[in-house]
């Protein structure tokens, strides 16, 4: 439920259900008194009684006795006139108070005939013809207040006029201490109610909250929180939900990224180590004049020349691998001629792979004016990296390379394949991963620090395309990148 919603309901809460319970309250205290007062079981209630006071009747009364007495002295015709007698009764019914008139021995009119048959037989006998003001007779037994006018009808008969009021209207002391206790009580129940409520509502859910936000802060990721509520509590834990799942993520994401740093060091540790154990070893023989001759001299600079490269080409990946951590790649994107540019690239490392012993095929089946949008120097980049690759796990005596282009409608794929000791199939959806190594107890002759195939990967997909390999173990492996054709407008060509 919404903050605004609850708000709303409970301000409906706070008027209208104490407002309903002081009504019930109200009722049944009124019901109780009124027939506590009678003696008589719970039946009908007459509702002036609960909101009279003594001095209220009181007045009523002495209004419809004086007016009553006022006609018995000047015109006694008219208390024999029914619709007087129900006019004047009109207007002290509702004061709890009727009058009764009474012919002889027999009720003539009567405000309120079953309470008035109950007294009939009670009341005073007629005492005389004229009119003079009495006092009143209070019936105990009846808990009525009486007061009579004694007349003649004008046919001669004795008449009596009797105001009689329901002295019970003093019950509303008692009601009003009564319903102040009801009230205070209800209020204490609306506000234990609304708080409970409010609390399970909010602040349970909020100490929820705060007890996760402190796993959080210690460290602890696992800490779910899940809820069906809606409305801004749902919303809060939902979120809460998210934003641990991200954090463990990221968190998951840098471990791991540590792991791969520490692991890269570890590998370019080893791998600079070998050459520069190498390069000092030669080093130390030609200052100990071991190279005595200007044949063993010439080899020894040529192996310490060759050391020092594979050391540059190590930095290299290194200094290339911390521009795709950055985003940082440079690339200088040109239209190149793919007959053109594979065959330079065929013919700069043909001369390296035949002093190898590696012999290398090289096929063309796209177009000769095929052309695509690349960076020639990160392409070059891919194929030395995947060629490297392959040497570094050539385990043939005679080594073949193939690399084929092959025409695919808007694109062209090329494939470098070797016939070294290839993949397990397990391992080969993992070849492309950062620091992944298929042979995991590598020696210094493979070295490389594990991150060429992601390089590789990184380019590729930069330029749009993408790669995958095949492989089978002992036949050898197969890299297959697809990179889409520069399509010329036609309003270019016409140009």
């Amino acid at each position: 439920m919404k903050f605004k919603t609850r708000l709303r309901v409970t301000l409906i809460i706070i008027i209208v259900l104490p407002l309903a319970l002081t009504a019930m309250a109200f009722c049944g205290i009124g019901l109780y008194l009124i027939n506590a007062q009678k003696g008589l079981p719970i039946g009908p209630m007459d509702y002036t009684v609960l909101s009279e006071n003594l001095q209220e009747v009181v007045r009523g009364t002495d209004r419809a006795y004086n007016e009553l007495l006022k006609q018995a002295k000047k015109d006694p015709s008219r208390l024999e006139d029914k619709g007087y007698l129900e006019m004047v009764n009109s207007e002290i019914a509702r004061k709890s108070t009727y009058i009764l008139v009474r012919k002889g021995d027999e009720l003539y009119y009567a405000g309120n005939e079953e309470a008035a048959r109950a007294i009939f037989s009670e009341l005073p006998e007629y005492r005389s013809s004229e009119a003079a003001e009495e006092p009143g007779l209070y019936y105990e037994e009846y808990d009525k207040y009486v007061r009579q006018i004694d007349f003649l009808f004008p046919d001669g008969s004795p008449g009596s006029a009797f105001v009689i009021s329901r002295m019970n209207a003093l019950i509303s002391r008692h009601l009003l201490v009564d319903m102040f206790v009801a009230i205070l009580l209800i209020l204490i129940f609306t506000g234990i109610m609304l708080t409970k409520w409010i609390h399970r509502g909010v602040f349970t859910p909020i100490s929820e909250l705060n007890v996760a936000m402190r796993r959080i802060k210690e460290g602890n990721f696992e800490y779910a929180l899940e809820t069906g509520v809606r409305g801004e509590i749902g919303d809060l834990y939902r979120n809460y939900e998210d934003m641990r799942l991200r954090l463990k993520e990221t968190t998951e994401e840098n471990k791991e990224q540590e792991k791969q740093n520490r692991e890269l060091v570890s590998n370019i540790s080893h791998d600079l180590k070998t050459p520069i154990t190498a390069i000092k070893g030669y080093v130390e023989g030609i200052m100990d004049g071991v190279a005595d001759t200007p044949e063993k001299m010439d080899k020894y600079i040529k192996t310490i020349y060759s050391k020092a490269n594979d050391m540059e080409k190590l930095i290299n990946e290194l200094t290339f691998y911390s521009g795709i951590d950055n985003n940082r790649i440079p690339y200088n994107f040109h239209r190149i001629n793919v007959a053109d540019y594979f065959g330079d690239c065929i013919e700069e490392v043909g001369l390296d792979l035949e002093q190898r012993n590696i012999e290398l095929n090289y096929s063309n089946l796209a177009r000769p004016d095929t052309m695509v949008i690349a960076d020639p120097e990160q392409m070059k980049k891919v194929i030395n990296n995947i060629i490297s690759n392959s040497i570094k796990y050539m385990d043939k005596p005679r080594g073949v390379i193939d690399i084929r282009i092959l025409d695919e409608m808007d694109s062209i794929r090329v494939e470098i394949e070797d016939n070294g000791k290839g993949i397990a199939q397990k391992n080969v959806p993992r070849i492309f991963e950062r620091f992944y190594r298929t042979d995991a107890a590598r020696n210094s002759a493979q070295g490389g620090s594990g991150i060429g195939l992601s390089i590789v990967k990184k380019i590729i997909e930069d330029h749009g395309g993408y790669i995958w390999a095949t492989s089978r173990e002992g036949e050898g492996t197969c890299m297959h990148f697809v990179l889409r054709k520069y399509i010329e407008l036609q309003d270019e060509r016409q140009e």
